[in-house]
């Protein structure tokens, strides 16, 4: 596979998209980008103002553009399940489907509305009960695709069954696992797809060290380990837009392949092109993979058709 840049990125035209956490960094050059391509895009996220700003400058950016933000809210599960209602009401399919919203390395724990903590809760779970209540959309489509972002720190993580929660509180942690978790779920969606016969191209990518603003909503905001990241940030960090670009790949080209994990191909995977990333051990292993599963269909109160159902 050759370097991949904003110019290869195929025509979308005709495409319906969702890119949640569409408001800022990744999300919002992910969402431009599509639109530039010539897809009908939906910014998804929490804060109104900031999407409907999102939308704007788009559509500024982007004459014609067909940009809409509609909103979500990933630390609720009540959220969740309106917005995919809504989407449900006004399309008969989905293209593409990018879960890229996030949060990262929050200095104190926290929950969501339904008890979670909240990166395991925002990052993951929120993600894959979207991805459950969105599926017959997206096999409705004829090439579907749904990109998971993960990390290079999935490397570090381990999935914690006994303490899913993070009630032992550490930030990066709880982080890792998130990340991790969303590996192991593109993984495993499309191990299902393929099972059942879903047509679905199940990806997963990560930015690289990025400026975006999950550093200063995270580890970003204070202390040593914030400073520590902001210098990182600026001696190793590449834009938003380059950092969008393993995305744009595993959402977008032809080479993608089933399962496929993309990430930047220069220096220590932090920076450069798209291009195929290293998958860690603990993400491969499949009886972690449906453990989890069953887990977040528990927790989350939604399902996805058994290994020997269709839809």
């Amino acid at each position: 596979m050759k370097p991949f840049t904003a110019a290869d990125i195929p025509p979308q035209t005709g495409k319906f998209t969702i890119v949640t956490g569409a408001n800022s960094g990744l999300g919002y050059e992910t969402a431009l980008e599509l639109a530039r391509a010539g897809a009908e895009v939906v910014i998804a996220a929490r804060n109104e103002l900031k999407g409907l700003t999102a939308a704007a400058s788009i559509a500024d950016k982007v004459p014609g553009a067909k940009i809409t933000f509609e909103m979500l809210d990933l630390a609720s599960l009540a959220s969740v399940a309106a917005f995919a209602g809504r989407i449900a009401d006004g399309h008969a399919s989905l293209d593409i489907l990018v879960n890229n919203a996030g949060v990262m390395a929050l200095p104190k724990r926290q929950t969501t509305e339904d008890g979670f903590e909240t990166q395991f809760g925002v990052n993951y779970l929120g993600h894959f009960a979207l991805t459950a209540r969105l599926l017959p959309l997206l096999r409705n489509a004829p090439c579907p695709r749904a990109v998971q972002l993960s990390s290079l720190v999935h490397s570090a993580g381990k999935i914690d069954f006994g303490d899913l929660q993070g009630t032992k509180y550490s930030a990066f942690k709880a982080y890792s696992q998130s990340k991790l978790a969303m590996l192991i779920f593109a993984l495993e969606l499309q191990r299902r797809a393929d099972a059942n016969g879903w047509n679905l191209l199940s990806t997963a990518a990560h930015p690289g060290l990025a400026k975006s603003e999950l550093i200063a909503n995270g580890p970003g905001a204070n202390g040593l380990a914030g400073r520590g990241s902001r210098l990182a940030v600026q001696l190793f960090g590449q834009s938003s837009a380059a950092g969008a670009l393993p995305t744009l790949l595993a959402a977008t080209a032809a080479e993608a392949a089933p399962a496929g994990y993309y990430g930047p191909i220069g220096f220590q995977a932090l920076r450069g092109p798209g291009g195929p990333a290293k998958i860690a051990k603990q993400a491969l292993d499949p009886n972690t993979a449906r453990k989890l599963w069953d887990v977040s269909e528990q927790l989350t109160g939604t399902s996805f058709p058994k290994l020997d159902q269709a839809i």
